[in-house]
C-alpha cells in the first residue's frame, strides 16, 4: 500500500500538470484533520468547564458552539482554495 502511494506521487512529480491537484488534495484533508481536531479540543474543555461549574453550562455550551462555527467557517474556506489552486 504505501509502495503504491510513493509510486503515485513520483508519477505526479513527474507530470507537472497532476502535481497541483495532489498538493491541493493534501492541504484540503490537513483543513479537515486540523477543523476535527479542534472541535475536538473545544468541545472537550467545554465538557470539563460544565462538570466544574454546572451553573454556567449554557454560557459555556453557546461559547462552544460560536467558537465550533468559525472553526468550521475557516476550514470550509481553506478547502476551496485548496480545491480552486487544483483547478487553476
Amino acid at each position: 500500500m504505501l509502495l503504491g502511494l510513493i509510486q503515485q506521487a513520483a508519477e505526479a512529480a513527474a507530470n507537472p500538470s497532476t502535481l497541483g491537484a495532489g498538493v491541493a488534495a493534501i492541504g484540503a484533508g490537513v483543513a479537515a484533520i486540523g477543523a476535527g481536531l479542534g472541535i475536538g479540543k473545544i468541545g472537550g474543555n467545554a465538557m470539563e468547564a460544565i462538570a466544574r461549574q454546572p451553573e454556567a453550562a449554557g454560557d459555556v455550551r453557546s461559547n462552544m458552539i460560536v467558537a465550533a462555527a468559525l472553526i468550521e467557517g475557516v476550514a470550509l474556506f481553506a478547502v476551496i482554495v485548496c480545491l480552486l489552486a487544483a483547478l487553476k
